[in-house]
């Protein structure tokens, strides 16, 4: 797949693993959507930063769990930047971190139709725009917890899990009009969004790891690029944390 000159929207891309996303689309020559829904100054700190080095990018707003703000982004970008030819599926769903005895089902049901939801919509707001222009690619964003869960993350667990089968079944669906579906799987990845991790949990991950370290954004947002690239690769789950998995 040609990234050059194509059109990529990439949701909650103002900071951590997005815009690390959003920047190696842009270093590829990717025209990017930098979506946002409470953090308006990062993402367009972010434009501002790619412009600088010569890319082209967007900010939009929208919250990725509401349909019509959906739909209006993806018409937005369609406008501003051409039809969509990448979506990166990234927005996070805030949960609580409680024990399953003590877990609120409002909480439980509210993560997993938000993520669902962001992602069901997501795609059927730009999906249209692929078939229009004959092909595109979707990555969706999962985690290394929807197969090996640990305490308090009951919610996330499942939501990721049902991300992954959500991402095999539009695979199926959409390859033969020309969409490849795939998901990346991080492992403990250090951003602000984990930044509230205890060191010695963090050097645990990294230990269980054979590369013995933990994951960075930007190990990501390769794994995004080279999905994107591989034209013959479509409803897998890759898993970026260093191998954890061999144990």
């Amino acid at each position: 797949m040609t990234l050059a000159g194509n059109v990529a929207l990439v949701t909650g891309a103002s900071r951590g693993i997005g815009a690390a996303v959003a920047t190696a689309l842009a270093a590829e020559g990717a025209r990017v959507a930098v979506n946002y829904f409470g953090s308006e100054a990062a993402a367009r700190d972010l434009v501002r930063r790619i412009e600088d080095t010569g890319g082209t990018a967007l900010a939009v707003k929208a919250d990725a769990r509401d349909r019509d703000q959906l739909v209006a982004m993806a018409a937005t970008v369609k406008a501003e930047l051409g039809p969509i030819g990448i979506l990166v599926l990234n927005a996070a769903i805030t949960f609580p971190m409680v024990g399953f005895l003590e877990y609120p089902w409002e909480a439980f049901e509210a993560k997993l139709t938000g993520e669902l939801g962001a992602a069901f919509h997501g795609c059927r707001a730009v999906v249209p725009q692929m078939l229009a222009r004959q092909g595109g690619a979707i990555i969706t964003i999962t985690s290394g917890l929807a197969r090996s869960p640990g305490w308090g993350f009951c919610a996330h667990s499942a939501a990721k899990a049902g991300l992954e089968g959500f991402t095999r079944a539009l695979a199926y669906e959409l390859g033969p009009m020309g969409i490849r579906v795939n998901a990346v799987a991080p492992g403990l990845t250090l951003t602000d969004a984990t930044a509230h991790i205890l060191d010695k949990h963090k050097k645990a991950a990294a230990d269980q790891s054979p590369l013995r370290r933990n994951g960075l954004a930007e190990d990501v947002a390769e794994a995004v690029v080279g999905l994107l690239r591989s034209g013959f690769v479509t409803g897998v789950t890759l898993p970026v944390n260093g191998g954890g998995y061999v144990f």
